[in-house]
């Protein structure tokens, strides 16, 4: 590129030296023009003459493409840099591993903590300089181990698992060194992380200095993470083997050895058992002890088993005694259980104790299954002939053209889907009760019914590639195995399977990045801010989705009285079940929407930080925890498009992650509703006339205008409503600004004219956490509402006043607030502001400081706008300083002092 310029500058010079005519010379200009062009940015003049490498087909790479893209300067080189003190391994399970632990292979630890191991060897004059030390570590000589175990002794690393999804995807474990070439991972952890051992690979990272080992020790530690940040739930719980060993061990086995004893106590009785004299799982009677957890039964004897009282036995003391089948369920309500009682610190030694125990008696019990466990269900035949008795006829019903395509269609898929579920109720009844497949499913280890039922009922219908279900059903179950025809079709499901993860993967991840530009900058400032109002939330709006009303409430501060609480308290989780049973209908909370704190967020609006379950400190990244908290389920969410709503011909409603996408892009849905923009009463519904001049209208819905509420002159107002949209309202019915007249999901930015703000929020609000739901991914509100606000914090500047800003820009809400307020002090004319609603792509480009939004997209036009405009940046967020190499402003970096200077100045 540069080569190109060169020569034709050089050309030119000689043509104007030789005084050649002056069409050569304007010719030569305008190449050398173009030569220039290419060389700054060679993407400018779209593909006809863009320069191409000699004898390749290939584009040179010009400056501007040095700092695009993910393999441009700032993603490639300033937010992600190459680590040393690094290193990549297999993983495997380290049952004996304690919690806070994590196996590491001594040649790779050595290696790591290879220059700790130097300046040891130094002090203790086994070598005397750096060279011959290295020499020392390079030979292994055995001193060399031993030091290597005294430098680890309280020393952390990190462990993570790409895709690192959300802030548990990195861990600090103690170090415990071990032969071979894997490093060993606690099984209860794995969750976190999202690992299993099928051949997973995991980074180790060293933090060097006493700072950063003094945070992984504190903070990044695996056993002070032992909630999920998105939710507040418990995400270590015991999974697979441990469950199978402890739902073994406390399942009562009819008829067994010493059933019916008596023992005057617990310990008696496991005593008993450990003489041979009565069966580990027999039913017998014990009289309880004086230790508080047998206080339930009130000194009488209760019925157990043997197990059951060694089960608990691994609990603590003044822990109730849990006497039930332990399956998955127990088990996890059982580690939340815990952690409530007993706080974070204490829980992993006991989840540590459930660990060993049930791998102790998942071996013992000596479990395994073989192909005749599966036994068919004798019913299916006579299941099968009556479904297909149905389809003949339907299909006969077709051929005498009583039925159209489209409703034999559906109606044989009904019939199949029906004979499908009969079967599949048949299923359990097939298997022993005591038998090991029944075991595994019941006790949540392994496995579900409907797999069992493709093993033994019937594998059902399948879906086409273009996601539309094949009429054929696949009859055969996997014991009986698959015909040809229907092993082919079944291939077609499982590869449009396989192609929608991958799909979906990078769409989620995508759109996490996004969210994650949206809002990194959102961080906790001050302990509480001027906001007065909060927002109401209503407990019937939250149950209409399948979501509990204590659950929305929990960890949030109340902006009214409610119930027993004041304003202004806390709720805990143990206050929101409270208020959830005594029925109160709504509850007003503070919330990131309606924060107004100067900078970032107050503690007061966003209530309980769910990663600790305690209130949030000041400068917690809340922003990026609520971006990793909406992105993170991403991945679980279907990538199918559509789903018909129960009304046949009701038009297609967007589900998954395309309609979360389309929330936060403010995308005009592909049906949206009609909203309706007047208040009164709904006088008639009529069909539309052929004449009218827009021939999309089916119906028209006049609303009689209430004059009072409208302050308007007009009467009635005419809707269209399009063909194919389901009427919501009926004659008569009083309508408000901004209801949805017809089903569909609405356009958020025409609502937002219409019905304004605080409705606009609250829809978005309710959407997205619809689709979550509905997906069985449940993630607090509260991030929610980290993303809302973020959308909701540009005003657009109808005219400018006195003030520095540009009529028509959109300006941070913040930034606008001080200009206004400066003028106002200075007697100058304020700016005219408006809110408006923008998509998080807009947001995160419109940043205050131009290095986040360059780093995000169109790289070249930001800078270009930024150098033009002679934009600075002030390094709020988190982005900007992490590109220019500085800690960042939040946790542990937090500057308090740097919102002190800013007061200070204002003061000034």
């Amino acid at each position: 590129l540069y080569r190109r310029v060169i020569n034709r500058n050089n050309r030119l010079k000689k043509l104007v030296e030789i005084k050649a005519p002056e069409v050569i010379c304007r010719n030569e200009k305008r190449i050398l023009q173009e030569a220039v062009d290419a060389m700054l940015d060679n993407t400018m003049r779209r593909s006809q003459n863009t320069a191409l490498a000699q004898g390749q087909r290939r584009p040179l790479k010009s400056l501007a493409e040095m700092l695009k893209g993910k393999q441009g300067r700032f993603r490639q080189n300033l937010l992600g840099k190459r680590v040393d003190y690094s290193g990549r391994s297999v993983i495997v399970v380290g049952p004996e591993l304690k919690m806070s632990q994590c196996g590491l292979p001594k040649h790779m630890a050595l290696e790591l903590f290879r220059p700790f191991v130097i300046a040891e060897l130094i002090k203790k004059e086994i070598a005397y300089n750096i060279r011959g030390a290295g020499k020392l570590v390079d030979e292994k000589i055995p001193e060399v181990w031993a030091i290597l175990e005294e430098v680890i002794k309280d020393k952390r690393v990190l462990l993570n698992r790409a895709p690192s999804l959300h802030r548990l995807s990195f861990q600090a474990f103690q170090p415990v060194l071990i032969g071979g070439n894997a490093i060993q991972l606690h099984p209860m952890v794995c969750h976190g992380f999202n690992a299993d051992f099928d051949g997973d690979q995991m980074t180790v990272h060293v933090p060097l200095g006493p700072e950063a080992q003094a945070e992984a020790k504190d903070i990044i530690a695996s056993v002070k993470n032992l909630l999920r940040p998105g939710n507040g739930e418990p995400i270590v719980d015991p999974s697979q083997d441990m469950v199978m060993g402890c739902y073994w061990l406390t399942k009562i086995k009819q008829s067994a050895q010493g059933e019916g004893n008596y023992y005057s106590s617990p310990n008696d009785a496991i005593l008993a058992n450990s003489f041979g004299k009565v069966d580990i799982r027999a039913k017998v009677k014990v009289l309880p002890d004086e230790l508080p957890k047998y206080k339930i039964f009130n000194g009488e004897i209760f019925e157990t088993t043997v197990g059951r009282l060694m089960f608990n036995g691994t609990l603590p003391d003044d822990f109730p005694y849990i006497n039930e089948e332990t399956g998955k369920k127990i088990l996890s309500s059982l580690v939340a259980r815990l952690i409530e009682k007993y706080g974070i610190d204490a829980t992993p030694d006991i989840l540590d104790r459930i660990k060993n125990f049930g791998f102790k008696y998942a071996t013992v019990s000596g479990i395994s299954w073989g192909y005749h466990d599966l036994k068919l269900p004798e019913k299916k035949e006579e299941i099968l002939a009556e479904a297909e008795k149905l389809a003949v006829e339907i299909k006969g019903q077709y051929q005498d053209g009583l039925l159209t395509d489209s409703e034999r269609y559906n109606k044989v898929i009904e019939i199949w889907q029906g004979a499908k579920n009969k079967i599949e109720d048949l299923v359990p009844e097939t298997m022993d009760k005591m038998g090991p497949i029944y075991a595994m499913v019941t006790s949540g280890a392994r496995g579900s019914l409907s797999q069992l039922g493709q093993m033994t009922g019937m594998k059902g219908l399948m879906i086409n590639p273009a996601g539309k279900i094949i009429d054929f059903p696949v009859r055969s179950s996997y014991k009986e195995g698959l015909g040809i025809l229907e092993y082919f079709i079944t291939t077609h499901g499982a590869r449009k399977g396989e192609a929608d993860t991958s799909l979906k993967t990078s769409k989620a991840g995508y759109l996490t990045r996004r969210l994650v530009d949206v809002s990194h900058d959102v961080v906790v400032t001050e302990e509480s801010c001027a906001d007065k109002e909060g927002i109401i939330v209503s407990r019937s709006k939250m149950e209409s989705y399948g979501k509990k009303f204590s659950s929305r409430i929990f960890g949030r501060t109340l902006a009214a009285g409610s119930g027993r609480f004041k304003k202004g308290h806390l709720l805990s989780a143990v206050d929101a079940k409270e208020l959830e049973s005594s029925g109160v209908e709504e509850v007003n909370i503070y919330s990131p929407i309606t924060c107004q704190a100067k900078k970032g967020i107050c503690g007061k609006c966003y209530g309980y930080d769910l990663g600790n379950g305690a209130p949030v400190k000041i400068g917690e990244a809340v922003g990026i925890i609520a971006a990793q908290s909406v992105g993170e389920p991403g991945t679980q969410l279907t990538m199918k498009t559509f789903h018909k709503g129960g009304i046949a011909g009701g038009g297609d409603i967007t589900m998954g992650l395309p309609r979360i996408e389309e929330i936060f892009e403010l995308r005009i849905p592909k049906n949206p509703a009609v909203i309706c923009d007047a208040e009164g009463e709904v006088l008639e519904i009529k069909q539309a006339e052929e004449e009218i001049e827009t021939k999309t209208a089916d119906k028209i819905v006049t609303v009689l205008i209430d004059k009072e509420a409208s302050k308007t002159d007009k009467g009635s107002k005419e809707f269209y409503i399009p063909f194919g949209r389901f009427v919501t309202v009926k004659k008569g019915d009083k309508v408000k600004i901004g209801d949805a007249l017809t089903d569909g999901s609405l356009n958020i930015k025409e609502y937002f004219v219409v019905a304004g703000r605080d409705k606009t929020q609250e829809y978005i609000l309710k959407e997205v956490d619809k689709v979550y739901s509905m997906q069985g991914a449940s993630i607090n509100e509260k991030h929610i509402e980290v993303i809302i606000k973020q959308m909701f914090s540009r005003y657009k500047v109808v005219d400018s006043g006195d003030t520095d800003l540009n009529a028509g820009e959109a300006v941070n809400g913040q930034r606008a607030l001080e200009e206004n307020e400066k003028a106002k002090n200075d007697g100058k004319n304020p700016a005219k502001l408006e809110p408006m609603v923008m998509s998080i792509a807009k947001v995160a480009l419109s940043a205050p400081g131009f290095l986040s939004a360059a780093s995000f997209q169109d790289t070249a036009r930001v800078l270009i706008k930024t150098a033009v405009m002679g934009g600075e940046d002030k390094l709020i967020g988190l982005k900007e300083n992490v590109i220019i190499g500085r800690l960042i402003p939040a946790g542990t970096g937090f500057r308090k002092e740097y919102v002190k200077e800013e007061e200070k100045l204002e003061e000034k």
